[in-house]
């Protein structure tokens, strides 16, 4: 296949190196090669996003652990707050799984409000309170410090937090925000393969697990904690050759640090944005653009579809329309994110400028 560029909110950007750490021959899931392999890329999560909490990998999507942290950490009352089709779907996944589900809602492109999280948080007990991080469809970043400092007043709601399109992007202190369960997918900030989640949960949301009456098999918080305690491996077959890949990725990513990569995605976002308000304008209210994905408004009505296509066909780069029927052709999005730079960012504003003649 011809490599394409990609500046889609996810997949990103795979480094060489990292796509042939692949090429290994297979071993065994139960041997001490793989316990060696697993201990050492769970070890080194916990290490480069500076928690003590516990860090669970799994051959799966983000999706998975959103399910799974809604299943084993609700018990009937759950507050969702919705700003996008993301954070959407976390409320269409505890009503599915039969919880209580009152929802914050909010217009597309504006922020959860602190303020009205408390206000909904003292009216009722919610055994946990769901928020998007980064919504991917919008481009806006909530204020997770924020509202991570009002959940010390209600203990007894667990703080769950998608940060599917942002973590190892955009620096967030678990623990010192009282986030309870965070979870990604490696294909977006982490800019490894797609086919592996990570999910960093605390004591409490353990415990909350443990005493679930219907706990979650694949992606349970339990499980498979209490399977790597004891064996230093996955409950079931892993994907082995993508975490092969992602020991090479996090290395990296050591050696770079988290912060310092949060630092390089806010420079990305910020030449983004700077760019979109000089040829057109950013979507999102100004006080919550995403440092990692920039949703840009159309405000020349611009045909999108044909622009992606051609800087395809003649730059070999990828981009992504607005997100669904809501936001396509009404806006398009840059994904800034993984190991891309403010110079390679660079080389596809100025390729959207050439073609859509800016």
């Amino acid at each position: 296949m011809e490599h394409k560029r990609l500046y889609i909110p996810g997949p990103t950007e795979v480094r060489k190196e990292v796509i042939e750490a692949m090429n290994e021959w297979m071993f065994g899931h139960r041997s001490s090669t793989m316990t060696d392999l697993f201990t050492t890329i769970t070890e080194d999560t916990k290490k480069f996003l500076d928690t003590k909490n516990h860090v669970i990998i799994s051959s799966c999507s983000g999706t998975a652990f959103m399910e799974s942290s809604i299943m084993e950490c609700v018990d009937k009352n759950v507050l969702c707050a919705t700003c996008g089709s993301f954070s959407e779907r976390q409320a269409d996944i505890a009503e599915r799984l039969g919880k209580n589900v009152d929802k914050l809602e909010y217009e597309w492109g504006t922020a959860v409000k602190p303020d009205e999280v408390r206000e909904a948080l003292e009216k009722k007990h919610y055994d946990a309170f769901t928020c998007v991080m980064n919504e991917t469809s919008t481009g806006v970043r909530n204020p997770i410090e924020k509202i991570g400092s009002i959940m010390k007043d209600f203990p007894d709601t667990l703080l769950i937090v998608d940060a599917i399109s942002c973590l190892g992007g955009d620096y967030i202190d678990i623990e010192k925000n009282n986030i309870d369960v965070i979870f990604t997918s490696v294909q977006k900030c982490f800019a490894m393969p797609p086919g592996l989640a990570v999910c960093i949960a605390n004591e409490k949301a353990y415990q909350r697990s443990c005493n679930t009456k219907s706990g979650a098999w694949y992606a349970g918080i339990k499980r498979n904690i209490d399977y790597y305690k004891k064996k230093g491996q996955t409950h079931s077959t892993p994907a082995i050759s993508l975490m092969l890949a992602y020991k090479k990725q996090m290395k990296h990513m050591l050696n770079e640090g988290y912060k310092p990569r949060s630092d390089r995605h806010k420079k990305m976002a910020e030449y983004t944005q700077n760019w979109a308000k000089k040829h057109m304008d950013m979507f999102p209210e100004k006080s919550c653009w995403s440092q990692t994905v920039s949703t840009i408004k159309n405000t020349r009505g611009l045909n999108i579809a044909d622009i992606k296509k051609e800087i395809d066909e003649k730059y070999n780069m990828v981009f992504a329309n607005g997100y669904g029927k809501k936001l396509k052709e009404k806006t398009f999005r840059i994904g800034h994110m993984g190991d891309h730079t403010v110079e390679s960012i660079k080389e596809l504003t100025d390729a959207i400028e050439e073609v859509a003649d800016l």
